[in-house]
């Protein structure tokens, strides 16, 4: 069920982010950035919250790329205990990028906000990677099994996983 769900989140960030992306990254839409959440990782200090991640880039023409990092709340209030946590982000751009070389490297930060209570959802807008070239879906879309509500200033920082 919780894949069937995440299969209709990143459709519906996929087509959010062609209405609502903003107009310095509406030129190319590179792919679907999807992430797990590492089990046993959360880190929740009330204002300030960090989980390990294990992402995939899933460019528009099929090529895949493997990254690892940490998201969270860097200011805000964090009054929630998740177990799994899963989101997708259309990755947008200025200009096309070539896969190989994984562009998304970087860190982003923007707004961030999730309500649970069993079963979850979030959202998030982020901006970032390197020069500042990439937007992560202004609507990324997140399921989560777990309670308790978020929000604040997120981040997501993400590097190669060889």
């Amino acid at each position: 069920m919780r894949s069937s769900f995440l299969s209709r989140a990143t459709l519906g960030a996929v087509i959010l982010g062609v209405f609502f992306a903003p107009a310095a990254f509406a030129d190319v839409e590179l792919g679907v950035l999807i992430c797990k959440s590492v089990p046993d990782s959360r880190v929740n200090l009330l204002m300030r919250s960090t989980v390990d991640i294990k992402c995939t880039l899933q460019y528009a023409g099929g090529a895949m790329e493997h990254y690892k990092g940490e998201t969270g709340i860097a200011i805000g209030l964090d009054l929630s205990f998740k177990g799994d946590e899963e989101f997708a982000f259309t990755v947008i751009a200025a200009s096309a990028i070539a896969p190989g070389n994984h562009p998304l490297s970087g860190k982003y930060i923007g707004g961030k906000a999730s309500a649970s209570a069993g079963f979850g959802i979030g959202a998030a807008a982020l901006v970032g990677g390197s020069r500042d070239g990439f937007g992560l879906n202004p609507v990324s879309l997140e399921a989560n099994r777990g309670v308790g509500i978020a929000g604040g200033i997120g981040f997501l920082y993400i590097e190669p996983d060889s």
